[in-house]
């Protein structure tokens, strides 16, 4: 025998939202400071499994173009 089910209640979102006594930008440094994302290329993320060798690999890229600046100027 199937257990009855419990009928569900829909909620909905409030009209306005209080926001008395919220402060502007709380986390907005600490947002800043740790939310360097670069997104790939799903042909390039199958090339670097993670930050770590994606990182090897450019600044294997930044020392190849200090060393030859004609042909990569900054």
């Amino acid at each position: 025998m199937k257990k009855a089910r419990k009928a569900s209640v829909k909620r909905r979102a409030p009209r306005e939202y209080d926001f008395k006594g919220g402060v502007r930008g709380k986390y907005a440094a600490r947002y800043a400071k740790g939310s360097n994302v670069v997104v790939l290329s799903p042909d390039v993320a199958r090339v670097f499994p993670d930050s770590a060798s994606a990182n090897r690999a450019l600044r294997a890229f930044v020392e190849l173009m200090d060393k030859l600046p004609e042909i990569m100027p900054r």
